[in-house]
């Protein structure tokens, strides 16, 4: 049986989807009983809550288990301390495999989530156990925030100069991908970048999304002052606010970029491409 952990998330549900689909037995292990039905239905065999950095929790979900797939909720603070948390109760239930899903460029020091994320590939290195790392880039899926306001307004609004390039992955080539390494010993040990597009600028994304929509967007720049106010007021809690804004400027200085090879190799077909992206979402919305 496979556990993977932070399975309420859209990361989690995707990647129980790849397996079960690849008739895998999976578990599945979240913070909120509120997820279980929704994780059953999709094909979860076994549902345990509990808090990441809970002992007795982490036995339950780690008792019986082949390998693990570690996906820590966004922007935690806690990413190291639910990471150690969890090698010492696979350590303890004999789990040997985990395959841990970081970011790409974890070593950018000014992303502070991609930086804890480096840190949790630096003892993982150092532990005892068969890991695999799998870096995606940014998900395509994150631009569907703005998808209302690309239909009624014709606007695809980011909170970075538009001329920001970044490289974008599919979420269900993600999954796709972590169901092969987790399912297929030959990715022992490995550390893979997980990229679909080369760097696009905004105003590429938007255009893409208007021939899928058969009419034109147009990328539009908001200041982080901006995001950071209707963040605020939206609830979203302070350390997500802070931890978002610096990487809008990191993204600002530098973009994400990086190469679709390593992914195509893995999935044995080019990654699905922008413009497949939203002629998917578009087709499936009208």
């Amino acid at each position: 049986m496979i556990l993977v952990t932070g399975a309420g998330g859209k990361t989690g549900k995707a990647v129980l989807r790849a397996l079960v689909t690849r008739s895998a037995s999976v578990r599945a292990f979240v913070r909120s009983s509120a997820h279980e039905a929704a994780l059953r239905t999709i094909g979860a065999r076994d549902v345990v809550v509990g808090a990441m950095d809970d002992p007795q929790a982490l036995a339950r979900a780690t008792h019986g288990i082949r390998a693990i797939y570690h996906i820590c909720p966004n922007v935690s603070p806690h990413e190291m301390s639910f990471a150690k948390a969890l090698v010492d109760a696979a350590t303890s239930s004999g789990v040997a495999r985990l395959v841990y899903h970081s970011v790409l460029h974890p070593q950018v020091e000014a992303m502070p989530h991609h930086w804890s994320k480096l840190r949790v590939e630096e003892m993982l290195l150092a532990s005892r156990l068969d890991i695999t790392i799998l870096q995606p880039t940014a998900y395509m899926q994150n631009s569907l925030a703005e998808w209302d306001r690309m239909v009624r307004d014709g606007i695809y609004r980011v909170p970075y100069p538009i001329e920001t390039r970044l490289s974008l992955v599919d979420l269900d080539d993600v999954a796709k991908a972590a169901e092969i390494v987790l399912t297929n010993a030959s990715h022992s040990h490995a550390t893979y970048e997980l990229v679909g597009t080369p760097p696009l600028s905004q105003i590429e994304i938007a255009d893409a999304f208007g021939r899928a929509l058969k009419k034109p967007i147009h990328a539009e720049a908001e200041t982080v002052e901006s995001w950071d106010t209707r963040a605020r007021n939206a609830g979203m809690e302070d350390h997500a606010r802070e931890t978002l804004t610096k990487m809008f400027r990191a993204y600002a200085r530098d973009g994400l970029k990086g190469n679709s090879n390593v992914l195509g190799w893995l999935l044995g077909r080019p990654p699905t491409s922008l413009a497949g992206f939203a002629a998917r979402i578009a087709a499936a919305q009208a």
